[in-house]
């Protein structure tokens, strides 16, 4: 007897079909698992034939043998339970085997036949969708993967309703997707009290997504004004939404709905290279790749380890990271603005004489010699945060608010979609090349101050792009079709300002 069920294997946000195939044999009672099974797979033998037991289903005294095809595709997780479940129940014919097979199975089972929550419902319901095939996944990852609604996503809580499906004796309703995710109260512009400067690098960062670094005092700001950035960020496009998504999911982040507020990741400089960039034993996402689409923030950029920060250099450049393990390669989407913060050295007092410790102004280029200089070359933006007066913080809150400055940002990044529509970018700070050139072609008077920056301060070629980019961006906040003198000045400005370098 033998017959076949389907799942998934996630080879980094890409689910792969995999083919469970059981065949039931006369000879020493025993059941396998092969095909590249990791030790939750191999350990499913026993939660299925424990599951199987609370039904009253009893093995035979045979050889089960389940395949796990591809063979040489690694398999990890426990969301093979169910269908090897599924598969050993189809092989004793329990359940019709044709049946079965217009299905994809994820789900972990406990000992007594309930169905677990897994991870990588999306993108499995994206596959299952490819393959012409319906889903069957734990209820409270149904609703997640409904979204895709392509096809039937079908949401179960014990094993026995499986059976009661596949024999008729109770009929499970499709599921709906799941209720898009309110957004979380997000702090408003208005709340930071000066610092225009700062505030007008945040709502240039956002509108061509650049990214920023800000250097001052404690106390200063910084992370006051990088955390208001998600409410000046246009909401993520439809498209956006499923790719950040179907990375949480495969993350285990993701709770029931998904939403259209743009990520916001703070990894604390503890963290590790594979905590940032994506590793581990399962290859699995990191912070860079769970801030698709949306911001990573790194505060006291500095304290994190230099081969931490230079790992980014890539992955910024390409908006993609490869995690490398000797049994594969995996390939994570990290399209991320990057805003940092930094104090302009150890104690923080650089430029204020009566708090500075006794090795200012060395301590300062030592603080900052942390970062390498080719990722500093990678900030569009770098901007000095002062101290903020009394004088300011009495006055009360009568600034832009986010709600203002976000119908900026949106025009801007409208005016930016039509522009590179059919091209496969979507903002600025992703055009290179001739499309660069062709878009942000500097005039006779723009060039003249270009050679001048450039001589003063050594621009890199990358930096020279990156404020032609920058001073694009600067126009489409004004909807101005061309790019002028006073657009690149200003654009300058942001990339020569930095005291503490």
């Amino acid at each position: 007897m033998s017959a076949v069920a389907f799942t998934v294997a996630f080879e980094g946000v890409e689910a792969r079909l995999v083919e469970v195939q059981c065949a039931i044999s006369s000879g020493v009672a025993a059941f396998s698992v092969v095909g590249l099974p990791d030790k939750a797979v191999s350990e499913a033998r026993e939660r299925v034939r424990a599951s199987l037991a609370a039904l009253s289903v009893a093995l035979p005294s045979k050889r089960i043998t389940v395949n796990l095809s591809p063979a040489d595709l690694p398999k990890e997780g426990s969301h093979f339970d169910l269908p090897i479940a599924m598969a050993v129940l189809a092989a004793l014919e329990i359940v019709p085997p044709d049946q079965v097979e217009a299905f994809v199975f994820m789900g972990e089972l406990s000992l007594d036949g309930r169905i677990l929550p897994v991870a990588g419902a999306l993108p499995a319901a994206v596959a299952a969708a490819a393959e012409g095939k319906a889903l069957m996944v734990p209820k409270p990852s149904a609703a997640e993967a409904a979204w895709v609604g392509m096809t039937e996503v079908f949401g179960v809580t014990t094993l026995n309703e499986v059976m009661g499906h596949f024999t008729g004796r109770m009929a499970l309703a499709r599921a709906e997707a799941g209720e898009m995710t309110g957004a979380p109260d997000v702090p408003d512009l208005r709340d930071v009290k000066g610092q225009e400067r700062a505030k007008r690098a945040l709502e240039i960062a956002a509108a061509g997504r650049h990214h920023m670094l800000m250097i001052g005092p404690p106390g200063s700001g910084k992370s006051m004004l990088a955390k208001r950035m998600p409410g000046i960020l246009p909401p993520l496009s439809a498209d956006e939404a499923l790719e950040t998504s179907m990375i949480h999911s495969v993350a285990g982040l993701l709770q029931g709905g998904i939403t259209r507020l743009r990520p916001f990741r703070e990894p604390h400089h503890t963290a590790s290279q594979a905590a940032i960039v994506g590793g581990g034993k399962r290859a699995n996402p990191g912070e860079i790749s769970l801030a698709h689409n949306g911001i990573l923030f790194m505060d006291e950029l500095p304290e994190f380890p230099r081969n931490v920060l230079d790992t980014l250099r890539q992955p910024i450049e390409s908006g993609e990271v490869m995690v490398a393990r000797a049994s594969a390669h995996i390939r994570y989407p990290c399209r991320f603005l990057l805003v940092a913060a930094a104090n302009p050295c150890r104690c923080g007092h650089m430029a204020e004489p009566e708090k500075a410790c006794a090795k200012v102004p060395i301590c300062g280029q030592e603080y900052m010699g942390r970062v390498s200089g080719p990722l500093m070359d990678r900030f569009d933006l770098r901007v000095d945060v002062p101290p903020v007066s009394w004088q300011d913080l009495d006055l009360p809150a009568d600034g832009e608010s986010s709600t203002v400055v976000a119908a900026r940002v949106q025009a801007a990044r409208d005016i930016q979609s039509a522009r590179f529509a059919g091209l496969g970018i979507r903002v600025n700070a992703e055009a290179e090349g001739e499309l660069l050139d062709e878009i942000a072609r500097p005039d006779a008077e723009s060039r003249a101050l270009l050679q001048k920056v450039s001589e003063r301060f050594g621009l890199t070629a990358r930096g020279y792009h990156r404020v032609l980019r920058v001073a694009r961006t600067i126009a489409d906040l004004e909807a101005a079709r061309d790019v002028s003198r006073n657009h690149i000045a200003e654009a300058v400005s942001y990339r020569t300002v930095l005291s503490t370098r």
